[in-house]
């Protein structure tokens, strides 16, 4: 019994140890005072993953490097070769290289502080909501040294990497009473306007969250169409061994 209690002890601080790791974004957004929104992630939209490649490359690759995923690997979605090469293709000529950038880690240190991430997996460690809400949430702050704040993230040290597409957002403040008590709510709201308008914006950062996941697992657009084809494979092979069994027993029962 004591050793049966010690296992159950065990997997319960595991679970617990689990469950931390697995949401640490979740508990950012809880701190700062923001809900997350869900990102439309689709995985069978190919189109949608295009779009959001093509936005990684333009406007996230030239801080953040993805060294774990091949230009060719979009070939998967339906890109040519010569697609890549033409769309995509800004600092190699191979489409077998990663997708590194210029920018040494210890040079992106000594100007920024601190050095950009790699992008590979951000939607594994982060989570594809938080990220959505993040980038949704930037807004105009001239007391930062680079001019921005994010309310999901405050005092964020990254600049708005989409500020071009979304425009300049300011933040709102209202007064609310809530258990009377007065409170500060705090949201977004639209500025000096972007390349996209505001239905645009959504989409154009949906499709580069559905990207970052796909960046993190890129077999699974693949596994999934395999395991559709294998589940109509066993569903038709069940009702051939379903009738075997009819004829099987029939000649027993005789």
């Amino acid at each position: 019994m004591a050793k049966f209690r010690n296992r159950a002890f065990a997997a319960l601080v595991s679970l617990a140890a689990v469950l931390f790791t697995a949401a640490p974004s979740s508990a950012l957004a809880a701190s700062s005072g923001v809900a997350l929104q869900r990102a439309p992630v689709n995985l069978q939209d190919a189109v949608s993953l295009q779009r959001g490649a093509h936005l990684f490359v333009n406007y996230c690759m030239g801080c953040h490097s993805a060294n774990y995923m091949r230009f060719n690997r979009l070939t998967d979605l339906g890109l040519t070769e010569e697609q890549i090469k033409e769309y995509l293709l800004f600092a190699t000529d191979k489409v077998g290289s990663p997708m590194t950038i210029a920018m040494r880690p210890a040079d992106a240190k000594e100007w920024m502080g601190k050095a950009p991430p790699d992008m590979t997996v951000i939607a594994r460690s982060k989570r594809p909501d938080y990220i959505y809400t993040l980038l949704k949430s930037y807004y105009v702050d001239e007391s930062r040294a680079l001019g921005w704040n994010n309310l999901a993230y405050p005092n964020i040290g990254m600049p708005h990497p989409l500020w071009q597409l979304q425009g300049a957002a300011q933040l709102k403040v209202e007064e609310k009473q809530s258990h009377g008590h007065a409170v500060q709510v705090k949201s977004i709201a639209p500025g000096e306007p972007g390349l996209l308008n505001a239905v645009e914006y959504d989409r154009a950062v949906g499709d580069l969250v559905n990207y970052l996941v796909y960046m993190g697992e890129p077999w699974k657009v693949q596994s999934s169409r395999v395991g559709i084809v294998v589940m109509f494979f066993l569903a038709i092979l069940l009702v051939f061994v379903y009738l075997l069994k009819l004829e099987f027993w029939r000649d027993i029962k005789h």
